[in-house]
């Protein structure tokens, strides 16, 4: 990344030694390796201000420049870009670095600073579904990828422990008829009593939208002696079902990688929330009886019934995220769905919590679909995230069982997990996703498996050649390849995920590098006999670095044998 900085600094100097001056130097990596590592389009930018052909202009600028450190040559292309190449020195040093420091990658760009990145939020008495894979999959992704660049990140988990979600799973648990009780567990519903749960908020949603409104009546009524706590065989039932969910919940949490440092609930959110409304009757405004908010366009904060709506509850989550966390920024990664109720909360914080507000981003996620469509847990016709991990972990086995690895079960496992979050973290995180079974698994290339497969491949090699007694040793005047060049853009594309808090592209990195590794691989005969070999396998094993701590940052495992 010095080395980026050192050809800004050059290009920028002769611009201005030709006359024109520039506020700031942009670079690109060509798409095509052989126009260089680094490419600038100042010339194109700037030809007709300063009265000249680009490529004139381009090669005025290049006979201003002089050396650059860590540069070898410097081209000018026909249509006038400014075309960088990189020292073999440089090069071989990034091989050394990756191979030889646990760290490769890491740098210090947010050192200093606190974040906190709340994701998955979950709510008890329903099922962990799709969406909050997504969830998990970038709140996770995001969270590590900030961590590597020098701050201090803690992982927070917001779940809707109170409103009409559990009244209606509460009002489903004492009124569903015992044939609905007894309907039998799918067979990745390892806990009986948390599948009636399920079945038992399905049951109430159901009933909820009858058209007589007597269910409707005594799920509203349920929900507000949730609130009140007024009721001891309500509160029994609740106490029940939230446990039994939260401790479901962490079983999941532990088989995708994360484990978070803060939890926060809905029904400690509330009552400081409802704290900061009454507190600002300027800004929060009565209407029909209920308590609004003016903003983008108008939502309710309080409800006639005097509950607290979700807009509320967010309010007091960020005063208790800011209490127990003093933090610089605090993202929210939901569906993009929330996207309207998040503008107006942010709007309405701007106002009531100034300090707060320019601190708090929302990354927004679109929904992840098979082939029927949008999945509803309301209506019943839900794919659970449970099922769909269990799903390819079952497509996964057969494979696992003919690997060299010593742990089958757990290797299926880790590729199932990485064929999910490959495919949620391949595309921004705004995109809706058509989640293709057959592709997520596939050794072939553009999946979770094929890096994990590329993973392994480069530390089988690396073990095999420990086995033969060949160290890896790294040759500081080896020719560059394609391989050794993309490596030593790992750290850049990893500053540039975090920066843009896009975990894709570090994805989209990864497959590209994976690929050249494939091609390199097929096409050179490593453990040879001959003095190179060293050379190879520290490459080798630099690549084996790179697509590990790569795979870490995604949230993805890096099975060592496949």
């Amino acid at each position: 990344m010095q080395i980026a900085q050192n050809i800004k600094d050059a290009v920028k100097r002769a611009v201005a030694a030709v006359g024109v001056d520039v506020a700031e130097i942009q670079l690109e990596h060509p798409a095509d390796l052989k126009n260089g590592d680094y490419s600038s389009g100042v010339a194109l930018r700037y030809a007709r201000h300063a009265g000249k052909k680009p490529k004139e202009l381009a090669e005025k600028i290049v006979g201003k420049i002089g050396k650059v450190e860590g540069i070898e040559k410097i081209e000018v292309a026909d249509a006038g870009f400014l075309n960088f190449y990189l020292a073999s020195s440089v090069l071989a040093n990034a091989v050394e670095q990756a191979h030889s420091e646990g760290s490769w990658g890491r740098n210090d760009t947010n050192k200093g600073k606190k974040v906190m990145v709340e994701y998955t939020d979950p709510n008890p008495f329903k099922e962990f579904h799709i969406g909050h894979l997504m969830s998990n999959a970038i709140g996770e992704s995001v969270a590590r990828l900030i961590e590597y660049t020098g701050a201090e990140v803690r992982r927070a988990n917001y779940q809707g422990d109170v409103g009409p979600h559990v009244a209606k799973a509460i009002w489903g648990y004492r009124n569903m008829p015992n044939e609905v009780k007894k309907r039998s567990p799918n067979p990745w519903e390892k806990n009986f009593e948390l599948s009636q749960w399920g079945i038992a908020y399905q049951f109430g949603s159901a009933r909820y939208e009858e058209p007589d409104g007597v269910a409707k009546k005594e799920i509203d009524g349920i929900n507000e002696k949730i609130y009140e706590k007024s009721d001891s065989e309500i509160n029994s039932l609740y106490d029940q079902g939230r446990d039994v969910s939260l401790k479901h919940f962490e079983e999941i949490y532990k088989i995708l990688g994360t484990k978070f440092d803060h939890y926060f609930f809905e029904s400690e959110a509330a009552p400081e929330g409802m704290r900061i409304i009454r507190a600002n009757p300027k800004v929060f405004v009565q209407s029909e009886g209920a308590i609004v908010y003016h903003g983008p366009h108008t939502r309710v904060f309080i409800t006639s019934k005097g509950l607290p709506t979700y807009e509320t509850k967010e309010l007091g989550l960020a005063l208790m995220k800011a209490k127990g966390f003093p933090f610089d920024l605090s993202i929210s990664v939901t569906a993009h769905e929330q996207s309207g109720y998040f503008e107006v909360v942010l709007d309405a914080m701007k106002k009531v919590l100034s300090e707060l507000a320019p601190k708090i981003k929302h990354i927004s996620h679109g929904m992840m679909r098979l082939a029927s469509g949008k999945m509803s847990s309301r209506t019943g016709d839900v794919i659970t995230g449970e099922s769909l991990l269990y799903e390819l972990e079952e497509a996964a086995k057969g494979r696992a069982k003919e690997s060299r690895a010593e742990d089958p079960e757990k290797l299926s496992r880790d590729i199932a997990v990485g064929a999910i979050k490959y495919q949620i973290l391949k595309q921004a995180s705004g995109k809706d996703i058509i989640f293709d079974r057959d592709r997520a698994l596939s050794l072939e290339g553009d999946s979770g498996p094929y890096l994990q497969y590329a993973h392994a491949r480069a530390h089988g090699v690396v073990e095999k050649a420990r086995e033969q007694n060949v160290s890896p040793q790294v040759d500081k005047n080896a020719e560059p390849t394609e391989l050794s060049r993309l490596l030593h853009r790992f750290p850049e594309a990893v500053e540039y995920a975090a920066r843009e808090l896009e975990p894709h592209l570090l994805t989209n990195y990864l497959l590209e590098f994976a690929s050249t590794f494939n091609h390199w691989y097929a096409n050179e005969q490593i453990l040879d006999g001959t003095p190179s070999a060293a050379h190879k396998v520290a490459l080798t094993d630099a690549v084996r670095a790179t697509l590990k701590n790569g795979l870490w940052l995604l949230g993805i495992p890096a099975p060592e044998k496949m």
